[in-house]
């Protein structure tokens, strides 16, 4: 059986969002529901980070490495169960707790959850792990490029919510070819206007974090600037359809699996140029 949770924080201090075009992430990143499966992954140490790695199934493997960057809810199973996923079609998939075993369900269960931790403060939470993140993530692609680089090995990079911006920050450097997000968060212009290449954004009509006038003004950062991107939109869903969907809802479903569909042909495409 799924287990559905939800979480409200109303009650604290809001980080302020008048810059950004997908704001830090709140009450609507901590809802969803937990999924059904076994991982198949194991866990190394990374650049000091432990890291899940997926590997193809024999005789699959495409030879490219795809990186992944956690939303709020870290490594869990759902997180472990869409990298599987991804190295199900060929890919060697890493990806890094930069929670650091601390990710926000440890803190609250459901929004009633007044005694796991009651002295929980969500903003001192992500302000904590922001800089953790802001200052590993980088250290640990370079560690993971340096260990499985090779001739003819591609990156590719994927996040959600939380780990958009680091998807981002790698499009505007060299070691990734390719990148997707879906549901982001903590996005400002910058962001799109420094990438060099290709993105996909995998979004939901209805999204309090990245609403229409800032998907739109994202859009026109994109175009006006010549960037190469897809932009893939549902409508019916809401922010945390990629990762937290109900598999119950046969919409729902269908929309997780094709906003993971959607991720894995664009990076075939350009991982085969």
């Amino acid at each position: 059986m799924e287990q559905h949770f939800s979480a409200s924080f109303s009650t604290e201090p809001e980080t302020p969002t008048q810059d950004y075009l997908a704001k830090p992430s709140g009450t609507c990143c901590l809802e969803g529901t937990i999924h059904q499966g076994e991982p198949r992954g194991r866990w190394e140490t990374i650049a000091d980070v432990e890291t899940y790695v997926s590997t193809p199934p024999p005789g699959k493997e495409n030879g490219h490495v795809l990186l992944y960057f956690p939303d709020v809810w870290g490594m869990f199973l759902n997180g472990l169960l869409v990298m599987d996923a991804f190295a199900d079609t060929g890919y060697l998939v890493l990806g890094l707790d930069y929670f650091r075993g601390d990710p926000v369900w440890k803190h609250r269960k459901d929004r009633h959850d007044n005694t796991t931790d009651p002295n929980f403060d969500y903003e001192t939470w992500k302000r904590k792990h922001t800089a953790f993140a802001d200052e590993a993530v980088p250290k640990w692609v370079q560690a993971v490029s340096a260990r499985y680089k090779g001739d003819g090995v591609k990156f590719a990079c994927v996040g959600y919510c939380f780990g958009a911006p680091y998807v981002c920050a790698e499009l505007a450097r060299d070691t990734v070819a390719i990148g997707a997000f879906a549901h982001p968060a903590f996005l400002k212009e910058h962001h799109f206007e420094n990438i060099k290449k290709p993105l996909l954004l995998s979004c939901s009509e209805t999204d309090h974090t990245f609403d229409l006038s800032s998907r739109r003004r994202a859009l026109d950062i994109l175009q006006q600037g010549g960037k190469t991107y897809h932009y893939q939109l549902f409508s019916g869903v809401s922010h945390g359809f990629a990762l937290r969907g109900d598999p119950s809802d046969p919409y729902q479903r269908w929309v997780k699996e094709q906003s993971l569909e959607g991720i894995i042909r664009w990076f075939d495409y350009w991982l085969a140029q």
